[in-house]
C-alpha cells in the first residue's frame, strides 16, 4: 500500500493517490488530470475508484474528466445527487482496492453530503482517515457554506458536525493518520494548521473543536464565531462540481490561442473581456495595457481571481510572462474560470514594440512614504486582512481589506489623495489596478508594503479605532 498526498499550495488543497496490488484510488483530484494519468502509467496500475468527499466550493474537482478518461466510477457518500453517473455509497459501505479497504463514513455538517473515507490496511487495521472538509489539522470545516442549499442555519449544520465528529471520527484509534482536504490558507476553515497530516490522537489533544469536555452548545458557538463571509465564487464552483463542466482539454486549447497585439485589442473590444495581467506587481507598475487588472501568478492567484472577479463565466484575455500562459489557464480552471479566450503573444513586450498606449502606477518606497506622509492629515489605506491590521498598522491608517474592494471602492473620494499599501505589494497592486481601471488616479502605492514601512520611524500601533475600520 502506498499513500501520496498531492498538495497544491495556491489552493491549500490536498488530493490523494493510493495504490495497492495494481489498483489505485484518487481522492478529491484537481481539475487538470494529466498528472494523475502519468502516475497511473508510471506505476502500472489501474484506477479503480475516484472518491469525492463532498461538492467542493473553493475549487473545481477533476472527477468528471478523470472518470471519462479512465472509466473509473466516481463515488460520493449518502445524500449527494450530482447530475452525472456516480456510485451513491451507503454509510458503512466498503470498497476493496487491491489488498486494502475503504470504509465510507458519512460525516455531514460542513455540507450534508460530506463524507470521510477510512482506509483499512492489508490486515484490516484502521490506518488512515481521508477527512475532506470535515476535519482539518487544528480546525473543522465551516458550517455556513451549504446552509442555503440545505435549508438549514449554520448553527444547525454545526450541531450536526458536532455529532459527526464525536460519533464517527473521535471514536477512531489515536494512531489513525488524518489526511484532510485543506491546510492553512484555505477559506473552508478559520484556524487551520500549516501541517497537512496528523493523527486522531494529536487532534484530540490540540484541535480546539475536539475537546473531550466540549458540549454541543460550546462547539456550535466556537465553530461559528468569527467566520468571514465566504468568497462569492464558492457557489458557482459547487454548481460546476455537481453539474459537470467543460473538458479541461478544451479550456486549455482555447486559452492557449495566441493573439497579436491588434487581435488582442479587437477581441477586448468585441467581447467585453477582462484583461488579466499575471505579471509581478513590480513589473505591472512600470507599464501595463489600459484597463488591465493585475493578479500575479506568484501568489494566491486563483483564490484572488475567484474572490474579486467572482463570475466564472466572465470572458478573460491574458497577459502573462512568455511561457506562463498554460500555468495561468490551468490555475484559472481550478477555480472554474474556463472562459479564457486567449493570450497576448509575446506578452507585454509585444504591446510595447508596437508603441501602443500604456499606463503606469505611481509607486514610492517606504522611506519616501515616511518622509512625505503627515500622520493625522494624509489618508492611508491598508488593504490587508483585519487580523494583520489588528496586529500592527500605521497610526491613523484606514482598514479597507482587498477582499471587499468591490464594496468600499464606491466610498473613495476621487478628489482626495491617499497612500495605499498591503503587507508586501502583491495585494495593494491588485487594488491599484482595480482603482485605476475604474478611473481613480488620486493615490500613491507604497512599494514593499507594511513589511518595508515597519522598518521606518513612522508611528505604528495595534490600537483599533473603529472609525478607521471600514470593511
Amino acid at each position: 500500500m502506498n499513500i501520496e498526498q498531492i498538495y497544491t499550495g495556491c489552493l491549500a488543497q490536498g488530493a490523494y493517490y493510493i495504490t495497492s496490488n495494481g489498483e489505485a484510488a484518487i481522492i478529491d483530484p484537481l481539475r487538470e488530470v494529466q498528472p494523475y494519468l502519468d502516475r497511473l502509467e508510471r506505476d502500472g496500475v489501474k484506477l479503480k475508484y475516484i472518491f469525492e468527499t463532498h461538492f467542493h466550493a473553493d475549487f473545481v474537482s477533476g472527477h468528471v474528466d478523470l472518470s471519462k478518461k479512465t472509466n473509473a466510477p466516481i463515488v460520493y457518500g449518502p445524500t449527494a445527487k450530482p447530475d452525472f453517473d456516480f456510485i451513491s455509497a451507503a454509510d458503512g459501505q466498503e470498497f476493496k482496492l487491491g489488498g486494502v479497504t475503504f470504509k465510507v463514513l458519512h460525516t455531514p455538517g460542513h455540507t450534508m453530503e460530506s463524507t470521510s473515507y477510512l482506509l483499512k490496511d492489508e490486515n484490516g487495521k484502521d490506518a488512515a482517515l481521508f477527512s475532506g472538509d470535515t476535519l482539518f489539522i487544528g480546525d473543522v470545516g465551516r458550517p455556513d457554506l451549504a446552509q442555503k442549499a440545505a435549508s438549514m442555519t449554520m448553527e444547525q449544520l454545526a450541531a450536526i458536525l458536532y455529532h459527526s465528529l464525536r460519533d464517527k471520527v473521535m471514536t477512531l484509534a489515536d494512531d489513525v493518520v488524518v489526511y484532510p482536504a485543506h491546510g492553512a490558507g484555505s477559506a473552508c476553515g478559520k484556524n487551520m494548521s500549516k501541517e497537512t497530516v496528523s493523527t486522531i490522537g494529536n487532534q484530540k489533544q490540540y484541535n480546539y473543536a475536539l475537546r473531550a469536555d466540549m458540549t454541543e452548545a460550546e462547539f456550535v458557538k466556537e465553530v461559528t464565531d468569527g467566520l468571514l463571509p465566504p468568497p462569492a465564487y464558492f457557489g458557482m464552483n459547487v454548481a460546476m462540481n455537481k453539474q459537470g463542466y467543460e473538458s479541461f482539454d478544451t479550456v486549455l486549447t482555447n486559452g492557449m490561442r495566441e493573439m497579436s497585439a491588434k487581435e488582442f485589442e479587437v477581441a477586448a473590444e468585441e467581447t467585453d473581456a477582462l484583461l488579466l495581467d499575471t505579471r509581478s506587481h513590480s513589473e505591472f507598475a512600470k507599464g501595463y495595457i489600459p484597463q488591465s487588472i493585475n493578479i500575479g501568478l506568484k501568489g494566491d492567484f486563483a483564490p484572488w481571481v475567484g474572490a474579486l472577479i467572482v463570475d466564472v463565466k466572465q470572458p478573460i484575455l491574458l497577459i502573462t510572462d512568455p511561457g506562463k500562459e498554460e500555468e495561468a489557464v490551468t490555475r484559472l480552471s481550478r477555480v472554474g474560470f474556463d472562459n479564457v479566450l486567449g493570450h497576448l503573444k509575446g506578452g507585454f513586450a509585444s504591446w510595447l514594440k508596437e508603441d501602443r498606449e500604456i499606463e503606469t502606477v505611481e509607486v514610492i518606497t517606504a522611506d519616501e512614504f515616511a518622509s512625505r506622509v503627515k500622520i493625522g492629515e494624509d489618508v492611508i489605506v491598508d488593504v490587508r486582512k483585519e487580523s494583520e491590521y489588528e496586529a500592527e498598522h500605521v497610526e491613523d491608517a484606514y482598514l479597507k481589506p482587498l477582499a471587499y474592494i468591490n464594496d468600499w471602492v464606491k466610498d473613495i473620494n476621487p478628489k482626495e489623495h491617499f497612500y495605499l499599501h498591503c503587507a508586501g505589494g502583491y495585494r495593494s497592486m491588485i487594488a491599484a489596478s482595480i482603482l485605476q481601471a475604474r478611473g481613480y488616479r488620486n493615490f500613491t502605492e507604497v512599494a514593499g508594503g507594511f513589511s518595508a514601512i515597519a522598518k521606518t520611524d513612522l508611528p505604528k500601533t495595534d490600537f483599533i479605532c473603529q472609525s478607521k475600520v471600514l470593511k
